[in-house]
């Protein structure tokens, strides 16, 4: 299963006051040597952000090639299959000797009414820039060929990543992602606003989340990313990550939504401690994805090799449970 390359260098700008390179050195570091935790519930040893999904009894699993410029796609049964499952390859990237678009971040695979679609992040390296696009399924085939349908254009243009769709009883679709508030990278916050269809936002952006706890700030820009939507029995919540992905207190929060106008902040209530964080073994658990497989929840997560690791990390798993008021309990990371 393709893994990133050891001297892959990430193209996040100012992350003072650790550098990129810093980062890419720590990395290779935590590489050459042994993962702190036990493996038994490590799905992919060199691996992130994990995005799953089950359909009529398979589960799929959408990430990138190496050189994070093509889109796969994974079927297998059952998740301890997911490493020796085969990538079939749905996306080539946008080509080109002198591509502009250098790098695919994060590909989500999304079912919306009975159509496949892949959401992702790419890289402008002539512009510096992110921005989130979408593909759409040509046959029903989530492995198959799938159209570009272009940038998902914002009134307000800036840096976006980590852009993922809710769906809400009354069937409107919304879009959450990550970005910057400005021009310069201080902050990612989660953004949401409302979906005309798939692939076309209709509204203006709002802010329902921006780091603001200590453990929402560990690590510099503030990072809030990677919004998740998990539902049950009527209820809504977004999973997301905060702190900085390349520290050990990467970790996960929790938005429940209250009800009303989900483009109103008010909407929506913050925890105020991180619902899924590091342990004495296992650092930076963050970037989920959720699947239910015979009646049991499961998280799946990537994590650092190691305290210290940068951008090493695996993807793990383990079974969630629900509280009696019907929030999510995710327990400690094994």
């Amino acid at each position: 299963m393709a893994t990133p390359t050891d001297d892959h260098i990430y193209q996040e700008a100012q992350l003072a006051p650790m550098t990129v390179e810093q980062i890419n050195e720590l990395t290779r570091a935590a590489r050459a040597q042994p993962p702190s935790a036990d493996q038994t519930h490590v799905l992919v040893p060199d691996g992130e952000d994990p995005w799953v999904i089950s359909h009529e009894g398979q589960l799929y699993y959408c990430t990138v090639d190496r050189l994070k410029r093509k889109i796969l796609v994974a079927r297998f049964s059952r998740l301890e299959d997911m490493a020796a499952a085969e990538l079939v390859e749905v996306w080539p990237g946008l080509q080109g000797a002198t591509p502009e678009f250098v790098e695919i971040w994060a590909p989500e695979l999304q079912l919306i009414d009975g159509q496949w679609y892949v959401y992702f992040a790419l890289y402008n390296a002539r512009l510096g820039e992110e921005r989130l696009y979408a593909l759409q399924a040509i046959s029903a085939d989530p492995q198959g060929e799938y159209e570009f349908k272009g940038r998902l254009e914002v009134p307000t243009d800036r840096w976006a990543i980590d852009g993922t769709v809710l769906r809400l009883d009354d069937g409107q679709l919304y879009f959450l992602w990550s970005g910057w508030e400005g021009f310069e990278n201080v902050s990612q916050n989660i953004y949401i606003a409302r979906l005309s269809n798939p692939w076309t936002i209709s509204s203006d952006r709002v802010c329902i989340s921006r780091p603001e706890h200590d453990w929402e700030k560990q690590g510099y820009p503030h990072v809030n990313e990677g919004p998740q939507v998990l539902q049950r029995q009527g209820r809504t919540f977004v999973i997301y990550s905060a702190s900085g992905s390349w520290t050990d207190d990467y970790c996960l929060g929790q938005l429940t939504f209250l009800g009303g106008d989900p483009l109103s902040p008010a909407a929506w209530r913050k925890e105020p401690r991180p619902v899924f964080a590091k342990t004495s073994t296992i650092f930076g658990p963050g970037h989920a994805s959720f699947v239910e497989l015979q009646g049991q929840d499961y998280i799946i997560y990537h994590a650092a090799r190691r305290s210290q690791a940068g951008w090493a990390r695996q993807i793990r798993y383990k079974p969630f449970s629900w509280r009696a008021d019907g929030s999510p309990d995710f327990g400690e990371p094994l």
